[in-house]
Protein backbone atom coordinates (compact mmCIF):
# COMPACT_ATOMS: atom_id res chain seq x y z
CA UNK A 1 0.00 0.00 0.00
CA UNK A 2 1.42 3.37 -0.61
CA UNK A 3 1.62 5.38 2.18
CA UNK A 4 0.19 9.23 1.91
CA UNK A 5 1.89 12.07 2.03
CA UNK A 6 1.98 14.96 4.54
CA UNK A 7 3.95 18.67 3.64
CA UNK A 8 3.86 20.96 6.62
CA UNK A 9 4.50 24.87 4.85
CA UNK A 10 4.70 28.12 6.00
CA UNK A 11 6.96 31.21 6.76
CA UNK A 12 10.07 31.12 8.63
CA UNK A 13 9.64 30.40 12.35
CA UNK A 14 5.83 29.50 12.38
CA UNK A 15 6.62 25.91 14.05
CA UNK A 16 6.46 23.79 11.43
CA UNK A 17 9.88 21.84 12.80
CA UNK A 18 8.28 21.36 16.91
CA UNK A 19 4.96 20.31 15.36
CA UNK A 20 7.16 17.83 12.98
CA UNK A 21 8.72 16.42 15.67
CA UNK A 22 5.86 15.94 17.79
CA UNK A 23 3.66 14.16 14.91
CA UNK A 24 6.74 11.98 14.33
CA UNK A 25 7.36 11.45 18.16
CA UNK A 26 10.87 11.88 18.21
CA UNK A 27 13.46 14.83 17.48
CA UNK A 28 14.26 15.08 13.81
CA UNK A 29 13.70 18.33 12.55
CA UNK A 30 16.09 21.19 13.84
CA UNK A 31 14.64 23.82 16.12
CA UNK A 32 16.84 26.59 16.11
CA UNK A 33 15.34 30.13 16.64
CA UNK A 34 17.31 30.93 13.18
CA UNK A 35 14.98 32.12 10.14
CA UNK A 36 16.13 29.77 7.14
CA UNK A 37 17.68 26.77 9.43
CA UNK A 38 15.61 23.99 8.11
CA UNK A 39 16.93 24.08 4.55
CA UNK A 40 15.72 20.76 3.47
CA UNK A 41 12.62 18.75 3.16
CA UNK A 42 12.88 16.48 5.74
CA UNK A 43 11.17 13.11 5.31
CA UNK A 44 9.98 10.67 7.93
CA UNK A 45 7.05 7.93 8.32
CA UNK A 46 4.77 8.80 10.85
CA UNK A 47 2.09 6.79 12.54
CA UNK A 48 -0.87 7.95 14.47
CA UNK A 49 -4.14 5.65 15.64
CA UNK A 50 -2.92 3.51 13.63
CA UNK A 51 -2.50 4.63 10.38
CA UNK A 52 0.63 5.66 8.79
CA UNK A 53 1.83 8.58 6.01
CA UNK A 54 5.54 10.03 5.14
CA UNK A 55 5.36 13.56 6.43
CA UNK A 56 7.83 16.33 5.25
CA UNK A 57 8.96 19.49 6.87
CA UNK A 58 9.88 22.24 4.33
CA UNK A 59 12.04 25.28 4.95
CA UNK A 60 10.49 28.41 6.03
CA UNK A 61 9.04 30.45 2.81
CA UNK A 62 10.02 34.49 2.99
CA UNK A 63 9.64 37.05 0.28
CA UNK A 64 12.54 38.61 1.04
CA UNK A 65 15.93 37.87 -1.01
CA UNK A 66 17.51 36.47 1.67
CA UNK A 67 20.50 33.76 0.72
CA UNK A 68 18.86 30.63 0.06
CA UNK A 69 15.03 31.57 -0.31
CA UNK A 70 15.10 31.23 -4.01
CA UNK A 71 15.98 27.05 -3.10
CA UNK A 72 13.82 27.11 -0.41
CA UNK A 73 10.61 28.35 -2.26
CA UNK A 74 11.33 25.68 -4.82
CA UNK A 75 12.00 22.79 -2.22
CA UNK A 76 8.83 23.68 -0.87
CA UNK A 77 6.93 23.92 -4.20
CA UNK A 78 8.19 20.11 -5.01
CA UNK A 79 7.65 19.11 -1.61
CA UNK A 80 4.00 20.37 -1.74
CA UNK A 81 3.70 18.72 -5.59
CA UNK A 82 4.59 15.61 -3.75
CA UNK A 83 2.05 15.75 -0.79
CA UNK A 84 -1.77 14.33 -1.01
CA UNK A 85 -2.60 16.98 2.04
CA UNK A 86 -0.55 20.44 2.68
CA UNK A 87 -0.73 21.50 6.37
CA UNK A 88 -0.17 25.39 5.97
CA UNK A 89 1.12 26.63 9.30
CA UNK A 90 0.26 30.27 10.55
CA UNK A 91 1.42 32.48 13.98
CA UNK A 92 -1.28 33.50 15.79
CA UNK A 93 0.64 35.38 17.53
CA UNK A 94 2.00 37.14 14.77
CA UNK A 95 -1.30 37.54 12.77
CA UNK A 96 -1.56 37.60 8.82
CA UNK A 97 1.33 38.60 7.10
CA UNK A 98 2.42 39.34 3.62
CA UNK A 99 4.48 36.08 3.21
CA UNK A 100 1.57 34.01 4.58
CA UNK A 101 -0.50 35.57 1.61
CA UNK A 102 3.02 34.45 -0.74
CA UNK A 103 2.31 31.30 0.39
CA UNK A 104 -1.56 31.06 -0.25
CA UNK A 105 -0.91 31.64 -3.62
CA UNK A 106 1.14 28.92 -4.13
CA UNK A 107 -1.19 26.65 -2.80
CA UNK A 108 -4.28 27.65 -4.60
CA UNK A 109 -2.02 26.70 -8.02
CA UNK A 110 -2.83 22.99 -6.90
CA UNK A 111 -5.56 21.09 -5.88
CA UNK A 112 -4.22 19.47 -2.87
CA UNK A 113 -6.28 19.50 0.55
CA UNK A 114 -5.15 22.49 2.95
CA UNK A 115 -5.15 22.56 6.14
CA UNK A 116 -4.64 25.71 7.99
CA UNK A 117 -3.24 25.32 11.53
CA UNK A 118 -2.54 28.60 13.50
CA UNK A 119 -0.17 27.96 15.57
CA UNK A 120 0.79 29.88 19.05
CA UNK A 121 -2.50 30.06 20.28
CA UNK A 122 -1.25 29.93 23.88
CA UNK A 123 -0.10 33.74 23.42
CA UNK A 124 -2.39 36.15 24.92
CA UNK A 125 -3.22 38.10 21.85
CA UNK A 126 -3.78 35.35 19.13
CA UNK A 127 -7.16 34.31 19.97
CA UNK A 128 -7.80 37.99 18.70
CA UNK A 129 -6.55 37.33 15.29
CA UNK A 130 -7.72 33.65 14.26
CA UNK A 131 -10.60 35.35 11.94
CA UNK A 132 -8.17 37.34 9.73
CA UNK A 133 -6.73 33.98 8.38
CA UNK A 134 -10.22 33.08 7.37
CA UNK A 135 -9.00 35.78 4.65
CA UNK A 136 -6.87 32.94 3.01
CA UNK A 137 -9.47 31.10 1.78
CA UNK A 138 -9.28 27.68 2.63
CA UNK A 139 -12.06 25.55 4.15
CA UNK A 140 -10.62 24.21 7.35
CA UNK A 141 -8.92 26.23 10.20
CA UNK A 142 -7.73 24.77 13.36
CA UNK A 143 -5.96 26.90 15.99
CA UNK A 144 -3.16 24.72 18.07
CA UNK A 145 -0.12 25.16 19.78
CA UNK A 146 2.19 22.91 19.40
CA UNK A 147 4.45 23.25 22.45
CA UNK A 148 1.26 22.67 25.01
CA UNK A 149 -0.85 20.54 22.75
CA UNK A 150 -3.85 22.52 22.11
CA UNK A 151 -5.35 21.47 19.23
CA UNK A 152 -3.63 18.32 18.50
CA UNK A 153 -5.64 15.91 18.05
CA UNK A 154 -8.22 17.40 16.34
CA UNK A 155 -5.51 18.68 13.53
CA UNK A 156 -4.85 14.96 13.47
CA UNK A 157 -7.96 13.68 13.14
CA UNK A 158 -8.11 15.94 10.42
CA UNK A 159 -4.90 15.31 8.48
CA UNK A 160 -6.04 11.52 8.66
CA UNK A 161 -9.41 11.48 8.18
CA UNK A 162 -9.40 9.63 4.95
CA UNK A 163 -5.81 7.51 5.45
CA UNK A 164 -6.32 3.65 5.90
CA UNK A 165 -4.83 1.60 8.57
CA UNK A 166 -2.05 -0.02 7.97
CA UNK A 167 -0.25 -2.99 9.04
CA UNK A 168 3.38 -2.80 10.83
CA UNK A 169 5.73 -4.87 8.01
CA UNK A 170 9.54 -4.18 9.04
CA UNK A 171 11.16 -2.06 6.04
CA UNK A 172 13.60 -4.83 4.26
CA UNK A 173 14.92 -1.88 1.95
CA UNK A 174 18.40 -1.34 2.21
CA UNK A 175 19.51 1.94 3.54
CA UNK A 176 22.55 3.82 2.29
CA UNK A 177 24.51 7.28 3.55
CA UNK A 178 26.33 9.67 2.00
CA UNK A 179 28.72 10.96 4.83
CA UNK A 180 31.53 13.34 4.50
CA UNK A 181 32.86 16.37 5.49
CA UNK A 182 30.99 19.76 4.38
CA UNK A 183 31.28 20.91 0.74
CA UNK A 184 32.51 17.34 -0.55
CA UNK A 185 29.51 17.08 -2.75
CA UNK A 186 27.56 14.89 -0.69
CA UNK A 187 24.04 16.97 -1.82
CA UNK A 188 25.36 17.14 -5.28
CA UNK A 189 26.03 12.91 -5.19
CA UNK A 190 22.13 12.36 -4.26
CA UNK A 191 21.14 14.52 -6.76
CA UNK A 192 22.92 12.68 -9.48
CA UNK A 193 21.91 9.36 -8.03
CA UNK A 194 18.14 10.92 -7.68
CA UNK A 195 18.75 12.96 -11.01
CA UNK A 196 16.21 15.89 -9.77
CA UNK A 197 16.92 18.22 -7.79
CA UNK A 198 16.76 16.30 -4.48
CA UNK A 199 18.03 18.91 -1.76
CA UNK A 200 19.39 22.18 -1.98
CA UNK A 201 22.88 22.23 -3.46
CA UNK A 202 25.35 25.16 -2.60
CA UNK A 203 28.84 25.91 -2.49
CA UNK A 204 28.64 26.83 0.95
CA UNK A 205 30.13 24.61 3.56
CA UNK A 206 27.26 23.41 5.95
CA UNK A 207 23.97 24.15 3.82
CA UNK A 208 22.70 20.87 4.19
CA UNK A 209 21.81 21.09 8.05
CA UNK A 210 19.47 17.80 8.13
CA UNK A 211 18.99 14.13 7.01
CA UNK A 212 17.51 13.63 4.18
CA UNK A 213 15.52 10.32 3.09
CA UNK A 214 14.90 9.35 -0.66
CA UNK A 215 13.73 5.93 -2.23
CA UNK A 216 15.87 5.20 -5.21
CA UNK A 217 15.50 2.19 -7.33
CA UNK A 218 17.44 0.17 -9.47
CA UNK A 219 17.33 -2.70 -10.70
CA UNK A 220 14.24 -3.25 -10.26
CA UNK A 221 14.97 -2.65 -6.12
CA UNK A 222 14.53 -0.08 -3.95
CA UNK A 223 17.05 1.42 -1.62
CA UNK A 224 16.65 3.85 1.03
CA UNK A 225 19.53 6.89 0.38
CA UNK A 226 19.85 8.93 3.24
CA UNK A 227 21.57 12.35 2.09
CA UNK A 228 23.58 13.62 5.64
CA UNK A 229 24.77 17.22 7.48
CA UNK A 230 28.50 17.71 6.73
CA UNK A 231 30.52 16.57 9.90
CA UNK A 232 32.63 18.73 11.50
CA UNK A 233 35.57 18.19 13.65
CA UNK A 234 34.29 17.82 17.54
CA UNK A 235 37.24 20.14 18.72
CA UNK A 236 36.06 23.20 17.02
CA UNK A 237 33.84 25.79 18.26
CA UNK A 238 30.66 25.58 16.06
CA UNK A 239 26.87 26.70 16.23
CA UNK A 240 24.66 24.91 18.23
CA UNK A 241 22.83 23.92 14.95
CA UNK A 242 25.97 22.47 13.18
CA UNK A 243 26.50 20.51 16.49
CA UNK A 244 23.17 19.34 16.26
CA UNK A 245 24.04 18.08 12.29
CA UNK A 246 26.93 16.27 13.72
CA UNK A 247 24.48 13.74 16.36
CA UNK A 248 21.84 13.49 13.28
CA UNK A 249 24.65 12.21 11.51
CA UNK A 250 25.90 10.09 14.04
CA UNK A 251 21.99 8.66 13.50
CA UNK A 252 21.73 8.71 10.23
CA UNK A 253 24.71 6.60 10.54
CA UNK A 254 22.67 4.30 12.85
CA UNK A 255 20.04 3.81 10.61
CA UNK A 256 21.61 2.62 7.56
CA UNK A 257 23.48 -0.64 6.44
CA UNK A 258 25.87 1.11 4.01
CA UNK A 259 27.82 4.31 4.71
CA UNK A 260 28.97 5.90 1.29
CA UNK A 261 32.01 8.51 2.92
CA UNK A 262 32.71 11.23 0.20
CA UNK A 263 36.07 12.57 -0.16
CA UNK A 264 36.96 15.98 -2.05
CA UNK A 265 39.48 14.92 -4.77
CA UNK A 266 40.51 18.45 -5.48
CA UNK A 267 41.25 18.60 -1.26
CA UNK A 268 42.71 15.22 -0.89
CA UNK A 269 42.59 13.01 2.00
CA UNK A 270 42.35 14.89 5.01
CA UNK A 271 42.15 13.50 9.02
CA UNK A 272 38.94 13.95 9.31
CA UNK A 273 38.11 11.79 6.46
CA UNK A 274 39.21 8.92 8.28
CA UNK A 275 37.54 9.87 11.38
CA UNK A 276 34.23 9.72 9.78
CA UNK A 277 35.22 6.54 8.05
CA UNK A 278 35.73 5.23 11.89
CA UNK A 279 32.27 6.32 13.29
CA UNK A 280 30.58 4.02 9.92
CA UNK A 281 32.91 1.17 10.63
CA UNK A 282 32.81 0.84 14.64
CA UNK A 283 28.97 0.82 14.16
CA UNK A 284 29.49 -2.31 12.13
CA UNK A 285 28.33 -0.63 8.87
CA UNK A 286 29.03 -1.53 5.13
CA UNK A 287 31.64 1.54 3.81
CA UNK A 288 32.50 2.78 0.27
CA UNK A 289 34.82 5.14 -0.22
CA UNK A 290 33.46 7.47 -2.75
CA UNK A 291 36.36 10.07 -4.32
CA UNK A 292 33.90 12.85 -5.43
CA UNK A 293 35.19 15.74 -8.12
CA UNK A 294 37.34 13.48 -9.91
CA UNK A 295 36.97 15.19 -13.03
CA UNK A 296 38.89 18.28 -11.25
CA UNK A 297 42.14 16.28 -10.60
CA UNK A 298 44.66 16.08 -13.95
CA UNK A 299 47.69 15.52 -11.76
CA UNK A 300 47.25 12.19 -10.62
CA UNK A 301 46.23 8.63 -11.77
CA UNK A 302 42.93 6.70 -10.37
CA UNK A 303 45.62 3.75 -9.33
CA UNK A 304 47.90 6.27 -7.75
CA UNK A 305 45.35 8.31 -5.60
CA UNK A 306 44.11 4.38 -4.48
CA UNK A 307 47.42 3.71 -3.34
CA UNK A 308 47.58 6.50 -1.17
CA UNK A 309 43.93 5.82 -0.04
CA UNK A 310 44.87 2.14 0.99
CA UNK A 311 48.25 3.42 2.89
CA UNK A 312 45.87 6.45 4.56
CA UNK A 313 43.10 3.83 5.28
CA UNK A 314 44.35 0.69 6.60
CA UNK A 315 41.96 -0.34 8.69
CA UNK A 316 39.15 0.00 6.20
CA UNK A 317 41.43 -2.20 3.17
CA UNK A 318 38.59 -4.33 2.35
CA UNK A 319 36.17 -0.90 1.64
CA UNK A 320 35.57 -0.44 -2.36
CA UNK A 321 36.78 2.57 -3.51
CA UNK A 322 34.88 4.86 -6.58
CA UNK A 323 36.01 7.67 -8.29
CA UNK A 324 33.57 10.03 -10.17
CA UNK A 325 31.74 13.31 -10.70
CA UNK A 326 28.82 14.08 -8.88
CA UNK A 327 28.50 17.04 -11.39
CA UNK A 328 29.36 16.06 -14.55
CA UNK A 329 27.67 12.51 -13.65
CA UNK A 330 31.34 11.05 -15.13
CA UNK A 331 31.31 7.42 -13.72
CA UNK A 332 28.50 7.71 -11.67
CA UNK A 333 27.42 4.53 -13.05
CA UNK A 334 30.14 2.66 -11.48
CA UNK A 335 28.67 3.44 -7.77
CA UNK A 336 25.22 1.32 -7.86
CA UNK A 337 26.90 -1.65 -8.56
CA UNK A 338 29.47 -1.66 -5.62
CA UNK A 339 26.44 -1.02 -3.31
CA UNK A 340 24.74 -3.91 -4.53
CA UNK A 341 28.11 -6.30 -4.14
CA UNK A 342 28.05 -4.43 -0.14
CA UNK A 343 24.95 -5.08 0.39
CA UNK A 344 24.88 -9.32 -0.76
CA UNK A 345 28.19 -9.05 1.57
CA UNK A 346 26.72 -7.52 5.12
CA UNK A 347 24.47 -10.15 4.80
CA UNK A 348 26.16 -13.19 3.49
CA UNK A 349 25.98 -16.53 5.24
CA UNK A 350 28.90 -19.21 5.63
CA UNK A 351 27.94 -22.68 6.27
CA UNK A 352 29.22 -23.79 9.55
CA UNK A 353 31.05 -27.23 7.94
CA UNK A 354 33.15 -24.35 5.73
CA UNK A 355 34.50 -21.87 8.22
CA UNK A 356 35.57 -24.32 10.75
CA UNK A 357 37.24 -26.10 7.53
CA UNK A 358 39.05 -22.60 6.62
CA UNK A 359 39.59 -21.53 10.74
CA UNK A 360 41.42 -25.00 11.38
CA UNK A 361 43.51 -24.90 8.56
CA UNK A 362 44.36 -21.40 9.64
CA UNK A 363 45.21 -22.56 13.02
CA UNK A 364 47.50 -25.37 11.92
CA UNK A 365 49.10 -23.33 9.64
CA UNK A 366 49.85 -20.93 12.53
CA UNK A 367 49.87 -21.94 15.69
CA UNK A 368 48.88 -19.17 18.22
CA UNK A 369 51.57 -17.82 20.60
CA UNK A 370 51.81 -19.64 24.19
CA UNK A 371 51.53 -17.24 27.38
CA UNK A 372 52.93 -18.57 30.59
CA UNK A 373 52.98 -22.03 28.74
CA UNK A 374 49.54 -21.80 27.92
CA UNK A 375 48.08 -21.68 24.27
CA UNK A 376 45.20 -20.64 22.17
CA UNK A 377 42.97 -23.08 21.19
CA UNK A 378 39.86 -22.91 19.07
CA UNK A 379 37.47 -26.29 19.28
CA UNK A 380 34.48 -24.11 16.76
CA UNK A 381 33.43 -21.88 15.08
CA UNK A 382 30.28 -20.92 13.72
CA UNK A 383 28.28 -17.12 12.25
CA UNK A 384 25.99 -16.01 14.43
CA UNK A 385 24.93 -13.13 13.05
CA UNK A 386 24.81 -10.42 9.72
CA UNK A 387 24.91 -6.90 9.12
CA UNK A 388 27.54 -7.03 9.91
CA UNK A 389 28.64 -10.71 9.68
CA UNK A 390 29.68 -12.18 12.85
CA UNK A 391 31.69 -14.97 13.70
CA UNK A 392 31.80 -16.85 17.29
CA UNK A 393 35.08 -18.82 18.44
CA UNK A 394 34.61 -21.38 21.13
CA UNK A 395 38.03 -21.57 22.73
CA UNK A 396 39.75 -22.79 26.05
CA UNK A 397 40.50 -18.98 27.37
CA UNK A 398 39.54 -16.19 25.56
CA UNK A 399 41.79 -14.59 27.18
CA UNK A 400 44.60 -15.86 25.24
CA UNK A 401 43.35 -14.66 22.18
CA UNK A 402 46.30 -11.20 21.33
CA UNK A 403 44.92 -8.61 18.64
CA UNK A 404 47.06 -10.24 16.10
CA UNK A 405 45.89 -13.17 15.99
CA UNK A 406 42.63 -12.21 16.04
CA UNK A 407 43.32 -9.98 12.85
CA UNK A 408 45.23 -13.08 11.03
CA UNK A 409 42.16 -15.09 11.72
CA UNK A 410 39.84 -12.41 10.10
CA UNK A 411 42.39 -12.05 7.24
CA UNK A 412 41.74 -15.62 6.25
CA UNK A 413 38.42 -15.13 6.42
CA UNK A 414 38.57 -12.68 4.19
CA UNK A 415 40.94 -14.60 1.61
CA UNK A 416 38.44 -17.53 1.66
CA UNK A 417 35.02 -15.86 1.35
CA UNK A 418 34.60 -12.03 -0.31
CA UNK A 419 33.59 -9.64 2.78
CA UNK A 420 34.44 -6.73 0.51
CA UNK A 421 33.07 -3.39 2.23
CA UNK A 422 31.46 -4.73 5.05
CA UNK A 423 33.24 -5.34 8.38
CA UNK A 424 33.37 -8.57 10.21
CA UNK A 425 32.96 -9.14 14.19
CA UNK A 426 34.78 -11.75 15.52
CA UNK A 427 33.31 -12.99 18.85
CA UNK A 428 35.10 -15.20 21.24
CA UNK A 429 33.76 -17.47 24.01
CA UNK A 430 35.03 -19.79 26.48
CA UNK A 431 33.64 -23.44 25.67
CA UNK A 432 32.92 -24.05 29.13
CA UNK A 433 29.97 -21.35 28.81
CA UNK A 434 32.08 -18.29 30.33
CA UNK A 435 31.85 -15.44 28.19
Amino acid sequence: MKLPTVALVGRPNVGKSTLFNKIVGKQVSIIEDLPGVTRDRIYQEATYNRKSFYLIDTGGIDASKMDFNKEIKMQAEIAINEADIVVFIVDGKEGLTANDILIRDILRKTDKKVIVAINKIDVKDAKNNIYDFYELGFDTYIPISSIHNTGFIELMDNITMDFREKEQEEDTRIKFSIIGRPNVGKSSLTNALLNEERVVVSDIAGTTRDSIDSVLKYHNEEFIMIDTAGMRKKGKIFESVEKYSLLRSLKAIDRSDICLVVINAEEGIKEHDKHIAGYAIERGKGIIIVVNKWDTVTDISIQDFEKTIRAEFQFATYAPIVFLSALTKKRIHTLMPEILKVKDNIKKEIKTSLINEVIQDAYQLNLPPSYKGKRLKIYFTSQTGINPPKFTFRVNNKGLVHFSYERYLENKIRENFDFTGTPIILQFKNRNGED
